[in-house]
């Protein structure tokens, strides 16, 4: 176990607007990895889950596996973060979920006074056989908007097991942001990819999710939720194909409109290679029910407020 109070208690505060809880983050019996920059914090792992990192020049390796069978009640904690306002942070991660297991993980990004933050990730995820695998991701921007976040992950969902994951970005300005998802669905698995973005300023957003069921009854989800405001623009690629018998896969996207400048596109994207494989998509772009705003503005909001209200209702 590798462990640095200052610079970590530092670091936990950082991720409060992110919806995390400092002591959580900090406390001993939790497994859970933490890196700031290019320094690893904490390093720790559990009965059933082992935890291996390296430091580089710019960012970070990890290695996290789960053991076969393993079932583990507490999540596993990962924050990463930049805390000055100029820097590049790199984050190589490997996960391999053994067969049968069970194991969920609560992820906190937080750059508080990006001005110039690059943060790339390259993740590889292997989910065993009957295993299952929940992310939960939330980010913290900072005001500034001078955020580029550019992850990329590759997921590997085998024989009846589950994947799913949560990108979370609602506070703060979000800066570059440009997710792009692909996983691979052997028989009977399951995907679920969901993202949620508050766009605001010039922020750009660009969300790619990829979903390949190549095996009979695997059934996938790419959902996505995006508000852009101010000078905003936003961009949804959904993609599913159908490679198997009995593939069940949908592509649920909806992009909000709140600023006469902000832009949306949204590319759903259907490819059946066996005629028993079912897809379905539903994409939306709008603005803002005026009804809904009325009703707000009534009760003593002003329209942005209550334009307010009503996005984050709607990314809860």
């Amino acid at each position: 176990m590798v462990e640095s109070d200052g610079e970590l208690i530092e670091l936990s505060r950082a991720m409060a607007p992110a919806g995390a809880d400092p002591a959580t983050l900090l406390h001993a019996r939790f497994a859970g990895l933490a890196v700031s920059h290019n320094r690893i914090l904490r390093c720790r792992s559990v009965d059933g889950l082992r935890i291996e990192g390296e430091e580089t020049p710019t960012g970070a390796r990890a290695r996290i596996t789960v053991e076969p069978g393993a079932r583990l009640d507490s999540p596993v904690h990962l924050c990463f973060g930049v805390l000055p306002k100029e820097g590049l942070q790199e984050i190589i991660s490997e996960f391999d979920i053994g067969d049968g297991a069970r194991v969920s993980f609560i992820a906190h990004c937080s750059f508080p006074n990006a001005e110039r933050v690059r943060h790339l990730m390259q993740a590889r995820i292997r989910v065993g056989k009957g295993a299952q695998m929940e992310y939960a991701e939330t980010h913290y921007h900072g005001p500034q908007g001078g955020v580029e976040v550019l992850p990329v992950a590759h997921i590997a969902v085998e024989e009846g097991g589950l994947y799913r994951t949560g990108f979370k970005l609602v506070e703060g300005a979000a800066g570059v942001v440009k997710l792009d998802y692909t996983a691979e669905l052997a028989e009977y698995a399951v995907c679920e990819m969901d993202a949620k973005v508050y766009g605001k300023a010039h922020d750009n957003i660009v969300v790619k999710e990829t979903i390949l069921l190549n095996g009979a009854g695997a059934r996938g989800l790419a959902k996505t939720r995006i508000v852009a405001s101010d000078h905003c623009v936003s961009e949804v690629i959904g993609e599913v194909v159908g490679n198997a018998p009995f593939a069940r896969g949908h592509v649920d996207c909806i992009e909000i409109l709140t600023g006469p400048d902000a832009r949306a596109g949204a590319v759903p994207k259907l490819q059946v290679n066996d005629q028993r494989a079912k897809l379905t998509h539903e994409a939306a772009i709008g603005s803002v029910d005026k009804k809904q705003i009325e009703t707000l503005m009534a009760r003593g909001l002003s329209e942005a407020e209550a334009i307010d209200v009503v996005v984050r209702g709607m990314l809860r």
